[in-house]
């Protein structure tokens, strides 16, 4: 059997094979130093003793003793329907300490700091709404005696909805490539990669909303209507978790396809631009013309930018349909995206 070394406090001792340690949500419970990069240790150690728990090391004869005392699981016998909500919910803590790190990673070092989430959509707003409402004098139907900032109201609703799409889909096909020691050296449960992707995505989306609100307050001022807060923004929630499932799903998918085919970031990267115009961001479905409308109903985000400016600007209930259906298909290719990650994944050393 081969075996291999592990080192804790330059103290070296064995481990039994990486495929015969213990999966699940105990994984992220310990961590050791591994060949120089940190790797986790199984959480059935870290019971044996509060002081490893805690983070303080633990004797490397008491560790083996555990590790050789410890036995293969039997495995299950019933088969789980939907299994990538309890891979997520099992290393609930991993995901949020991970995202929360991607997210202040990312302002760390700047003088404005989390500042720029506020600054970069009101920037794009800015530029979009003056190109498109000024210069090239669109209208948005026949809601402009609704206020004067009603174009760029329901352009920054559906920016905030595709940009989640967009953050999702450019960072997945590099998440394995930019992190191949979690595949190599250590234990590390990579399912949970692409949903960190997506909940930073959707902590920018939310912090876009904010900004949405603003304008729908000072819309609402300006228009002499009072309060332009509509209260089926309670709706929200429930309008975004199928994209949310969606964009989940294409994180796997992409992810395991961009390890073996390293042409994908650039060929998605092309793709999210073309979709921008194709996802009715600039315009309402309904100054299409009636036989383009089913073909561009076809685009999931077209559906989802529809309702989201249903319920954010118009002030109406999201229809039942998608409600239903939404939740169902975000389910179902949720639960496809993750076997097949987790099929692929097998493949991932080989080819790293």
């Amino acid at each position: 059997m081969r075996m291999q070394r592990v080192r804790l406090n330059q103290k070296p001792f064995q481990f039994q094979t990486i495929q015969e340690l213990p999966q699940g949500r105990d994984l992220a419970a310990g961590i050791v130093e591994a060949g120089g990069t940190r790797g986790y240790l199984p959480g059935h150690l870290t019971r044996q003793s509060n002081s490893i728990h805690r983070g303080i090391p633990m004797a490397a004869t008491d560790i083996a003793s555990s590790a050789s005392s410890w036995k293969q699981p039997a495995p299950r016998r019933r088969a789980e329907l939907l299994r990538f909500p309890h891979a997520l919910w099992r290393q609930r803590e991993l995901w949020w300490k991970l995202s929360r790190r991607e997210v202040q990673g990312r302002y760390r070092g700047s003088m404005l700091g989390w500042g720029w989430s506020l600054i970069t959509p009101l920037l794009m707003l800015a530029v979009y709404n003056f190109v498109f409402a000024q210069v090239f004098r669109a209208r948005w139907g026949d809601l402009q005696e609704s206020g004067p900032l009603v174009f760029a109201i329901n352009l920054f609703a559906g920016l905030i909805v595709f940009n989640v799409f967009a953050e999702t889909a450019n960072q997945s096909p590099t998440l394995i490539l930019n992190n191949a020691n979690l595949v190599t050296k250590v234990i590390f449960p990579l399912e949970v990669l692409p949903a960190v992707s997506v909940a930073a995505a959707l902590f920018h989306a939310l912090t876009s909303l904010v900004v949405l609100m603003g304008f729908l307050l000072v819309n609402g001022l300006l228009a002499g209507s009072g309060l332009g807060l509509p209260a089926t923004l309670l709706w929200l929630p429930l309008v975004w978790l199928p994209v949310l499932r969606g964009c989940l799903a294409l994180g796997w998918l992409l992810a395991a396809l961009g390890v073996f085919l390293r042409d994908l970031n650039q060929v998605i990267g092309v793709a999210v631009n073309l979709l921008m115009f194709l996802s009715a961001v600039f315009y309402p479905l309904s100054a299409l013309p009636e036989r383009w409308q089913p073909l561009l109903q076809l685009n999931p985000m077209v559906l989802v930018i529809e309702q989201t400016r249903r319920v954010a600007v118009a002030g109406e209930m999201p229809t039942l349909a998608y409600l239903g259906w939404g939740s169902v298909l975000g389910l179902v290719v949720c639960e496809l995206g993750f076997r097949a990650f987790q099929k692929a994944r097998r493949g991932f050393a080989d080819v790293l």
